[in-house]
C-alpha cells in the first residue's frame, strides 16, 4: 500500500527552508534565460525610438501608443544609427524612374517658372523641395519679393543638396533682380541691360523619344519641363511612338547671347491621329484650344467619408531618446479593417504587393508631379500598370507590415517631395469663362497658325 507524503503545516507558518532555497533557484534561473538573450545580441536591448505620448491608429478610441523598436547599447555607447528604424512606413520598393524623371533631376538644378494665379514664392520653392531656410532667408530679407505678378518669370539654381544659390526675377524685359547667395545670406543686384524678345517656332518629330529629340530641335530642358507639366494630365509622353509630332511657340529673352527667359505661349503635340493643345492665358495657366483646364483634380481624402485623424503629417518628427529625426511623411486615418480605400485622382498603378515595413502597398502616379501612396492594406484590388480613375476602389484597408492597429497611412508627392495631403496646394479643373475665355480664344487663333508642322 502506497504510503501517504505528509506536508509540511504550512498555515502555522511553518514554511521550511527547502522550499525558499526552490523558489530562489527557479527565480534565478529565469533571471539568467532573460538577461542571457540580450547579452549575445552584441550587448544591445530593444527600446522604443517614439517614446513620446504620439497615438496611432486602432479601433480603441482612446488609441495606444505607438512603439518602433530600436537598438541602443546597454553598456551606455551611442546608438548604432545604422540600426535604427527611421520610420515606421518605409517600402521596400522604389518607384521606377524614366527618362523624364531624369529631366526634372538634372545636374545643373536650374529650374524656370511662369508666376500664375494664386502663387506665391514661398509655395513655389516648397514645391520644388528648396531648403526651408534658405527660403526663409530670401523671404524674410526681401519682402518685396511678396509682389511677384501673374505672367512673371523667376528662375533658381541650387546645389545637389537643395541648397538655394541664385535666384533671378524677371519684372521687366529690362529689370531683371537677381539674388546670390554669400555665406549665410543673399546679396541683391539689378541686371538693367535691355533685353531682346524673339517669338522662336520650333518644330520636331519623335524618332527616339520626346526628350531627346525635342533637345535636338532646339528646345532647352527648361522648356521641355514646362511643356510636359502643361500636357501631363492628357498625354502620356512615355506612349509617343516615332513618326508622331510636336510644334511650340515661345517667346525668348536675350541678353546678348544668353537666354535669359523664356516662356512657352503654345504647344502642340501630334500622337498618332489625335491633336494635344496647351495654350498660355493671361492667368499663367495653360489651358486647351476650347479654353478648358488641363488640371486633374484631386481628392483630399482617400476615403469614401472623412476619418479622424490619429496621426498627422511631420516630416521633422524628432526622436527624443536617440535626437534623429524620424518623418513621419503621410497622415494616418483611424479606420477599421476593411474600410474601401479609393484613388484621390486619375492615374497608373506603379506599385501593388507586399512591400517591408509598410505592408499591402499600392503607389499611383498622376500625370508626371505627382504620386500618391497606401500603406498597410489589408486587400490590394489592384494591378501594376492598371490605370485608376479617381474614385476608383483600389484596396482595404488594414494592419498589415510594421502596424500597431488597424488603420490607413495615405502619402502625396509633389515633384518627388513629401507633403500634407490635408494642406498641400493641389490643382482644380476649371476652365476659362466669359470675358477671360473670349480674349483667350482670340489669342488662340493667332498661336495655333503658328503651330504647323
Amino acid at each position: 500500500m502506497a504510503q501517504l507524503i505528509k506536508f509540511p503545516n504550512i498555515g502555522k507558518n511553518n514554511f521550511k527552508i527547502p522550499y525558499f532555497s526552490i523558489l530562489g533557484v527557479l527565480v534565478v534561473v529565469i533571471l539568467v534565460t532573460i538577461l542571457w538573450r540580450p547579452l549575445n545580441l552584441d550587448r544591445t536591448m530593444y527600446v522604443p525610438l517614439n517614446f513620446q505620448a504620439q497615438t496611432t491608429v486602432t479601433d480603441n478610441p482612446s488609441s495606444s501608443v505607438v512603439v518602433d523598436y530600436g537598438r541602443i547599447d546597454m553598456l551606455g555607447a551611442k546608438p548604432k544609427t545604422d540600426k535604427i528604424t527611421q520610420s515606421s512606413d518605409v517600402p521596400e520598393d522604389d518607384i521606377a524612374k524614366d527618362e523624364l524623371d531624369d529631366l526634372a533631376e538634372e545636374k545643373d538644378n536650374t529650374v524656370q517658372y511662369t508666376i500664375s494665379r494664386g502663387d506665391t514664392l514661398h509655395d513655389i520653392l516648397n514645391r520644388y523641395n528648396v531648403n526651408k531656410n534658405d527660403i526663409a532667408q530670401l523671404t524674410d530679407k526681401y519682402k518685396q519679393l511678396a509682389n511677384l505678378r501673374i505672367g512673371q518669370q523667376v528662375s533658381w539654381t541650387t546645389d545637389d543638396n537643395h541648397n538655394l544659390l541664385s535666384f533671378n526675377w524677371t519684372i521687366s524685359s529690362n529689370n531683371v533682380r537677381l539674388f546670390e547667395k554669400s555665406g549665410n545670406s543673399f546679396i541683391e543686384s539689378t541686371e538693367t541691360m535691355e533685353g531682346t524678345l524673339q517669338n522662336v517656332r520650333i518644330t520636331g518629330e519623335i524618332k527616339s523619344s520626346f526628350v531627346a529629340d525635342a533637345r535636338k530641335a532646339g528646345l532647352t530642358s527648361n522648356e521641355i519641363g514646362i511643356i510636359t507639366r502643361a500636357l501631363q494630365w492628357r498625354l502620356d509622353f512615355r506612349r509617343l511612338k516615332a513618326g508622331d509630332k510636336f510644334a511650340a511657340y515661345l517667346s525668348r529673352e536675350m541678353h546678348g547671347n544668353r537666354l535669359s527667359n523664356s516662356k512657352l505661349l503654345g504647344v502642340r503635340l501630334k500622337n498618332g491621329n489625335k491633336d494635344y493643345y496647351a495654350m498660355l492665358a493671361d492667368d499663367g495657366k495653360y489651358y486647351d484650344i476650347n479654353a478648358d483646364s488641363l488640371s486633374q483634380s484631386f481628392f483630399r481624402y482617400p476615403l469614401a467619408a472623412k476619418a479622424r485623424v490619429s496621426s498627422g503629417f511631420n516630416p521633422r518628427r524628432l526622436n527624443p531618446v536617440t535626437g534623429i529625426v524620424t518623418p513621419h511623411n503621410g497622415v494616418d486615418f483611424a479606420v477599421s479593417r476593411g474600410t474601401p480605400v479609393l484613388s484621390v485622382g486619375n492615374g497608373e498603378v506603379v506599385i501593388a504587393k507586399y512591400s517591408g515595413s509598410a505592408g499591402n502597398y499600392i503607389a499611383i502616379r498622376h500625370g508626371r508631379q505627382y504620386r500618391t501612396a497606401y500603406m498597410h492594406l489589408d486587400k490590394i484590388l489592384v494591378k501594376p500598370g492598371q490605370q485608376v480613375k479617381q474614385g476608383d476602389k483600389i484596396g482595404l484597408s488594414g494592419n498589415t507590415g510594421r502596424s500597431t492597429g488597424p488603420h490607413l497611412h495615405f502619402e502625396l508627392y509633389i515633384n518627388n517631395k513629401p507633403v500634407n495631403p490635408l494642406t498641400a496646394s493641389l490643382p482644380i479643373n476649371e476652365g476659362l469663362t466669359g470675358k477671360s475665355k473670349k480674349a483667350f480664344i482670340d489669342r488662340v487663333k493667332s498661336i495655333q497658325s503658328q503651330l504647323n508642322f
